[in-house]
C-alpha cells in the first residue's frame, strides 16, 4: 500500500467515494456529484498551500488501482483551530486493515511534516470499524460530539492523538508517496 497526494485527475476516484449511499451512509448520504470536482480542486490546493495532506491510498503493485483516502487538514471547531484525520476505504478492499495502514502512514507524515501538536477525528458514534481504528492507531477518546460535515450534524465520537511526544521538536522533510512497510 502506497500513499499518493490526490492530483486533479482523481475525480472519478472522488466520485466512487463521495456519491455512493454505501460509503456515505455514516455521513449522512452520498454528496451531489456536481460538488466532486471542486473538492478535488480544493484538496489539491490545501495540499500545495500545506493547509492539508489530502492522499489516496494505492496499491503498491499498481498505483493506478485506487483502495480510498485518508487526508488531514485544518479546521475551525467551536472557535479553535485544529487538524482533522479521515478516510475511507472502497468496499471491495475493507477488511484487509488498509485504513488502518493508511491513518498510521499519514500519522507519520504528518509528525514529520506539520507543526500541529495533534490531530483529531470525528468517526460517527456507530462507525464501529472507524473508531476501531482510532482505537488501533493509538488516539485517545475524548468523548461525544456533533460536529458538521457537508452542512449536515453527525453524532460522532471525538478522538485525539498526539503528533508531539514530550520533547519532540518535529519538523521533516516531504514526501510525495509513502510506502507501508
Amino acid at each position: 500500500m502506497l500513499l499518493r497526494e490526490v492530483r486533479l485527475d482523481d475525480v472519478e476516484s472522488y466520485v466512487r467515494m463521495l456519491c455512493d449511499p454505501v460509503m456515505m451512509a455514516e455521513l449522512g448520504g452520498p454528496l451531489p456529484r456536481d460538488r466532486v470536482e471542486e473538492t478535488v480542486r480544493r484538496h489539491v490546493r490545501e495540499n500545495r498551500s500545506g493547509a492539508a495532506l489530502a492522499c489516496l491510498i494505492v496499491s503498491e503493485g499498481d498505483p493506478m488501482t485506487v483502495a480510498g483516502t485518508v487526508s488531514a487538514a485544518e479546521r475551525e471547531l467551536d472557535g479553535e483551530q485544529l487538524a482533522e484525520i479521515g478516510w475511507a476505504v472502497l468496499p471491495e478492499f475493507q477488511g484487509r486493515g488498509l485504513a488502518t495502514g493508511a491513518v498510521r502512514l499519514l500519522l507519520a507524515r504528518l509528525r514529520a511534516e506539520r507543526p500541529w501538536p495533534s490531530v483529531h477525528a470525528f468517526p460517527g458514534i456507530a462507525n464501529v470499524p472507524s473508531n476501531a481504528v482510532c482505537r488501533s492507531t493509538g488516539f485517545t477518546l475524548l468523548g461525544q460530539r456533533e460536529i458538521e460535515y457537508a452542512g449536515r450534524l453527525l453524532p460522532a465520537n471525538h478522538w485525539r492523538f498526539d503528533l508531539v511526544a514530550p520533547g519532540d521538536a518535529g519538523g521533516g522533510s516531504a514526501q510525495r508517496m509513502t510506502r507501508a512497510h
